[in-house]
C-alpha cells in the first residue's frame, strides 16, 4: 500500500517537473528530492507546492528541488527514477489534481506563501556570488553522504550505550566495526563525490583521496616528519580530489586521443596524488586540528556568548542555504573529536522556531489558514526540519523571524553556559537536529547529562521563541489585520484534505538537515 502511494506521489510530481523528457538527472538528499532540468520554465510551482505530498519547492545552486520530507524522499526518489527511466509522462494523481485545481488555499496562507517565494528569489538575487555559489557546491559534495552518517552515528551511539552498561564483547565489537567502516573510508566518498561535482572522473577523485587513508604513508616523511594515516581527512580529500578534477580536465584538453585512456588517469593520479602527500595531507591536517581546537576553546572558555551567537544567527544561515557549508567543519570534528559540539548549539535555532510557531498559532487563534500552516509544518519542525515553517510562517510575517532567532540564541546560550562549566553537547552524525537529535549524542560526562543538557537548552529555546512572538511578534495594526477568519468560499470548499498552504522547502538541519 505505501509502494502504492509513492509510486502516485512520483507520477504526481513528473509531469509537473515538464515530465521524463525534461529531467536530466534524480537525485536526493535528506528531505529534498533533486533534479536536474532541461528547461526550467516548463515546471508548474503552483501546482507542484498543491500536491498534498509535497512540502515546498526551491530552486538552489542549479538543482530544482521538491521537497518531500525525512523518510518519504528516499522512497519516492526510486520511484521517480524508474519513471523517468522508463520515458511514462504520468498524469496527476487525482487527489493531487483535486488540490493543484480547486483553489483551496484562503487568502491569508496564499499571502504568506507568495512572500515567502518572493523573499527566497530575492535571496537567491543576491546570494550568486562566487563564494557562495561555490559554498553550495561544497556542501552538494557532502549531503550524499548524511545518510551513512546518520546510520553509522546511531550504532556508534547503541554501541557507545552497551559499553556503558558493562555489556562490552563481540556484540559490541561487531557493532564498532559496523559504524567505523564508514568513518575509516569516508574520504574515498568525500573524493569520489568531489570530482563529480567539479568535472572529474569520480572514481579518480576517490583513487586520489584514498591515498590519505593508505596505511603506507606513514613510510613518507614531510619536513623530516611521518605522514600518520588519515592525516587531513576529509579536507584533504576535499582538496585532493579537486586538484584531481583540474589535472584530468587540463589533460583532456592536450593529450591525444590515441593515447587518452593511458595517460591521462595515470597523470591526474601520479600529480594530485605526490601533491596530497607532500603538500596537501600536511596543511589540511594542521587546518582540522586547527578546526577542532578553536572549537573547543569557542565553548569553553566563551560558551554562553558564543551559543548565543551560534543559535541566534543559524536561521539565517538556513534561510540563505548557506548552512550546508558547514558540514565539512562537523564532519572534520566527528573525525578527531569522535562528535561536533556545533550541532547540538546550532539546533537550538529550530526550537526557536517551534517556540515562534506555536506563539503564532495562539495569537492568530481566528485565521484557520495560518493555524493550518503551522500544524503541517509543525511535525517536521519538531524533527529540526525549519525551513517549512520558516518560508511558510515566520519570514513573511516579519517579526516572528527575529523572535525566533531569540529563541535560538536562548538555547544555545545554555547548551553553551553548561559547556564552559565542563560538560560538553556534542553530536556523533550530521543531519538531524530537534527531537531527532536525541540518539545521537554524545559527551564527555555520560549520556544522561548529555541529553539532560540538550533537553533544557530545547526547553528553553521553545519557551523564549514562545514568549518573545507572543509579546513582541506583532504589532496591533498587523495583529488586527491578521487575525480574523480567513476561511476558503463554499466553492472552493475541497473534498479532500488540502495541501498545506505556505510551506516551503525542508533541508537537513541539516539541521537537514544542519
Amino acid at each position: 500500500m505505501a509502494g502504492n502511494e509513492h509510486r502516485a506521489t512520483a507520477a504526481a510530481i513528473l509531469p509537473l517537473v515538464g515530465g521524463a523528457a525534461n529531467v536530466t538527472s534524480v537525485t536526493h538528499c535528506m528531505t529534498r528530492l533533486r533534479l536536474g532540468l532541461a528547461d526550467r520554465s516548463r515546471v508548474d510551482d503552483a501546482a507542484l507546492r498543491a500536491l498534498p505530498a509535497v512540502l515546498g519547492v526551491v530552486e538552489d545552486g542549479g538543482s530544482y528541488q521538491v521537497v518531500l520530507g525525512p523518510g518519504k524522499v528516499a522512497r519516492v526518489t526510486p520511484e521517480f527514477a524508474r519513471l523517468v527511466d522508463d520515458g511514462r509522462d504520468a498524469a496527476p494523481a487525482p487527489a493531487a489534481a483535486d488540490a493543484a485545481l480547486s483553489g483551496t488555499t484562503s487568502s491569508t496562507a496564499d499571502a504568506l506563501a507568495t512572500r515567502g517565494a518572493e523573499i527566497r528569489a530575492e535571496r537567491r538575487a543576491r546570494n550568486r556570488t562566487p563564494v557562495k555559489l561555490f559554498l553550495r557546491r561544497v556542501a552538494d559534495i557532502f549531503v550524499p553522504l548524511i545518510p551513512a552518517l546518520i546510520g553509522c552515528g546511531i550504532i556508534a551511539g547503541l554501541g557507545g550505550l552497551l559499553v556503558n552498561l558493562g555489556w562490552a564483547g563481540g556484540f559490541t565489537a561487531a557493532l564498532t566495526a559496523v559504524s567505523s567502516g564508514f568513518m575509516a573510508l569516508i574520504t574515498v566518498f568525500v573524493g569520489y563525490n568531489t570530482a563529480k561535482e567539479f568535472g572529474g572522473t569520480p572514481v579518480l577523485g576517490g583513487a586520489v583521496a584514498a591515498i590519505i587513508v593508505f596505511p603506507g604513508v606513514a613510510k613518507v616523511e614531510v619536513f623530516g616528519t611521518p605522514l600518520v594515516p588519515g592525516q587531513g581527512g576529509v579536507l584533504g580529500a576535499l582538496g585532493a580530489a579537486a586538484l584531481a578534477a583540474y589535472v584530468e580536465r587540463w589533460c583532456r584538453r592536450r593529450v591525444p586521443e590515441a593515447v587518452d585512456v593511458l595517460v591521462t588517469p595515470a597523470l591526474t593520479v601520479l600529480v594530485s596524488g605526490l601533491v596530497t602527500l607532500y603538500g596537501l595531507m600536511y596543511v589540511a591536517g594542521e587546518v582540522a586540528e586547527g578546526i577542532g581546537t578553536a572549537a573547543d576553546w569557542l565553548l569553553t572558555h566563551t560558551g554562553a556568548f558564543a551559543g548565543v551567537v551560534l543559535g541566534g544567527l543559524f536561521l539565517p544561515l538556513v534561510m540563505l542555504g548557506l548552512h550546508q557549508a558547514l558540514i565539512p567543519i562537523h564532519t572534520t570534528l566527528i573525525e578527531s573529536q569522535g562528535y561536533t559540539v556545533l550541532l547540538p548549539v546550532l539546533a537550538m535555532a529550530g526550537a526557536g522556531q517551534v517556540g515562534c510557531a506555536l506563539a503564532v498559532a495562539l495569537r492568530l487563534k481566528r485565521n484557520t489558514s495560518i493555524r493550518r500552516t503551522v500544524r503541517s509544518a509543525l511535525p517536521a519542525g519538531v524533527l529540526g526540519v525549519g525551513e517549512p515553517l520558516i518560508y511558510g510562517v515566520s519570514l513573511p510575517l516579519g517579526r516572528p523571524f527575529i523572535t525566533a532567532c531569540a529563541g535560538g540564541a536562548a538555547g544555545g546560550g545554555l547548551v553553551g553556559l553548561f559547556s564552559m562549566l565542563g560538560t560538553k553537547v556534542g553530536a556523533t552524525a550530521i543531519g538531524p537536529s530537534g527531537w531527532a537529535l536525541f540518539p545521537l549524542l554524545a559527551g564527555n560526562r555520560g549520556l544522561g547529562a548529555t541529553a539532560a543538557v540538550y533537553g533544557l537548552g530545547l526547553l528553553a529555546g521553545y519557551g523564549v521563541g514562545f514568549a518573545a512572538t507572543y509579546l513582541f511578534g506583532f504589532d496591533s495594526a498587523t495583529l488586527a489585520e491578521l487575525n480574523t477568519d480567513a476561511r476558503p468560499t463554499p466553492a472552493a470548499a475541497p473534498t479532500a484534505a488540502p495541501a498545506p498552504a505556505g510551506v516551503a522547502e525542508p533541508g537537513p538541519a541539516q539541521p537537514s538537515e544542519p
